[in-house]
């Protein structure tokens, strides 16, 4: 296994990890969760980027590099979802759609286009990521990375004027319906997906 490999079974590592220290209750381990996420996404970038600087790029990378990106943003959200387990508070009072249903839509799309995707590929069939497909992960990191973010902020500084304000935030109705817009980017993106790969293989048939 190649140093990129490697890395990315790293990042799949970490997934469980970061989970376990977000999901603790205690300020030192929150806080240490987003340390371990962001070691975790930079591990992303730098075999990514290693991969293409080398020539190590290889079918089995081809499969287990999205696959890493996925378990751990999945990770994530399924804490996310847990804390608004041990309060009901988190992401508002007010949920048109149970949040247990936005989470469970972004997942499975996720982890099943991603290993659909992964399998094709090696089989020898490239597919172009969409720029929908590019917008929707940008946002989806950068939500996680905020949300995990403020949420070490408010536990190390618990009880403060910044906390209330950060908790005011993560409570309210807003970042609910962020989360919402997430999940139907994520949907159409996973739709646009299996539109462009439909006309692929009807343009394959007539050729």
């Amino acid at each position: 296994m190649n140093f990129p490999n490697t890395l990315s079974l790293i990042r799949i590592l970490l997934a469980p990890v970061f989970l376990y220290l977000f999901l603790s209750g205690q300020t030192g381990l929150v806080a240490a969760s987003f340390v371990v996420y962001t070691i975790a996404a930079l591990t992303d970038w730098y075999d990514g980027w290693y991969a293409r600087r080398y020539g190590f790029k290889t079918r089995w990378g081809q499969f287990i590099d999205p696959l890493a990106d996925k378990i751990l943003t999945s990770a994530a959200f399924i804490g996310f979802y847990m804390m608004n387990k041990q309060d009901p508070l988190f992401f508002g009072t007010s949920e048109p759609v149970p949040l247990i249903i936005l989470i469970a839509v972004i997942i499975f799309r996720d982890i099943v286009l991603t290993i659909v995707r992964s399998v094709q590929e090696l089989r020898g069939k490239e597919f172009r990521t969409s720029m929908i497909s590019k917008t929707k992960t940008f946002i989806q990191m950068t939500f996680i990375f905020v949300i995990l973010g403020l949420i070490s902020i408010s536990a190390v500084a618990q009880g403060g004027a910044i906390s209330v304000s950060i908790n005011s935030y993560l409570q309210s109705q807003i970042n609910y319906y962020i989360l919402l817009l997430i999940t139907v980017l994520t949907a159409a993106s996973g739709a646009a997906y299996f539109f462009e790969s439909g006309e692929n293989i009807e343009k394959q048939t007539y050729n």
